[in-house]
């Protein structure tokens, strides 16, 4: 056989997963009790499991998360009005598919960026595109790309994206500027991608904190009304975790 010429060929045609499968079937005993129908099924069945891996690993480099994480690393333990059924929901991304909003909100510390990330990890497992920035960065980005002659490119990248993540917001305040921004970006997707937002503030006050009031009126209208809501309370994770971290370095030093 002509193992090598095959391999060759394999990898010319970026068959990278049925170069490995071929050379791992090489390599085994029983792999002459197999028919040419099994052989082929397995080779091609690693060329589809390598290629999804590709496309994963690309959707998640592009969506730049905060936290590596996942709707299974969800801590459901400590009580922060984290209902585990809505959660559980929400991972099916039906929502994104029908282009509904997920707004998150509670005190700093609770994890509400974790959870956007988490639900962002798995919109990217279900092949949607997903792009994770804080709102302050989104600003700054946009006030660039105004003198360099990106800006209507940049907004239409964020307009495409199927899942948009918008962390911090209310952080800073709002000025015109960033208002017009949030609205040209809110008025593309509106009906037709989802957002999600995280915010200290409870959503009953951003009008307010978005300062001016029609502007304020259109931009929540268009992430408000189709949205689902998270409303976490309770005490910092991080600062508990943190405790938890002295306690243990306490008793392993006695």
């Amino acid at each position: 056989m002509l193992t090598h010429p095959t391999l060759d060929q394999l990898h010319d045609l970026r068959l990278t997963g049925m170069a490995k499968a071929f050379q791992e079937q090489l390599q085994m005993a029983e792999v002459d009790s197999l028919s040419f129908e099994e052989r082929l099924a397995l080779l091609v069945d690693r060329e589809a499991t390598e290629r999804t891996s590709r496309r994963l690993k690309t959707r998640l480099g592009k969506a730049r998360l905060r936290h590596n994480a996942a709707v299974e690393d969800i801590d459901f333990r400590h009580p922060r009005g984290l209902d585990k059924a809505q959660a559980l929901s929400l991972a099916s991304c039906d929502w994104i598919r029908r282009h509904y909003n997920l707004l998150i909100t509670g005190p700093t510390g609770v994890g509400k960026t974790f959870l956007a990330c988490a639900f962002g990890h798995k919109a990217c497992q279900e092949g949607f595109t997903v792009l994770y920035v804080r709102l302050p960065r989104l600003f700054q980005e946009l006030s660039l790309a105004r003198g360099d002659g990106r800006y209507g490119k940049l907004l239409r990248s964020y307009a495409r994206t199927d899942l948009l993540l918008l962390d911090d917001w209310g952080l800073f305040p709002f000025g015109d500027d960033e208002r017009r921004d949030l609205l040209e970006i809110l008025e593309e997707r509106h009906e037709r991608r989802s957002t999600v937002v995280t915010s200290q503030f409870p959503v009953k006050q951003w009008h307010d904190v978005l300062g001016d009031p029609t502007l304020a009126d259109a931009i929540l209208d268009r992430l408000v009304h189709n949205a689902y809501r998270i409303a976490l309370k309770g005490d910092s994770l991080r600062r508990r975790q943190a405790t938890s971290k002295k306690v243990t370095a306490s008793g392993t030093r006695k």
